[in-house]
């Protein structure tokens, strides 16, 4: 562990000279810089990655203001309303 630290250290040293503060009226280019720590995948067991949700935006869908459903209802009621004044009239005609 001790050495793990020594390493980082010594690399933090080094980049700390490497890296200059950025000046606006000079461009410069930023070297690159080898990792000290190197990717190891194991052989065996299990691998895991964490996958974290993001947003995704899709297009909107459109809803109808009104449901098909409900368009039949009041199309029956009004025809039901219809019907019944229609026999009011014919009762008032008869009394008449």
């Amino acid at each position: 562990m001790r050495l793990i630290l020594e390493q980082q250290m010594r690399w933090l040293m080094k980049v700390k000279h490497v890296f200059l503060p950025f000046s606006s009226h000079s461009a410069i280019a930023m070297p690159e810089v080898k990792s000290v720590f190197r990717e190891v995948l194991p052989k065996q067991g299990q691998l895991s990655m964490e996958d974290v949700p993001t947003m995704v935006l899709c297009k909107p869908k459109l809803l109808p203001l009104k449901s098909v459903t409900l368009e039949k209802l009041e199309k029956m009621q009004m025809e039901a309303q219809e019907a019944i004044k229609q026999q009011e009239v014919v009762l008032k005609e008869r009394v008449q």
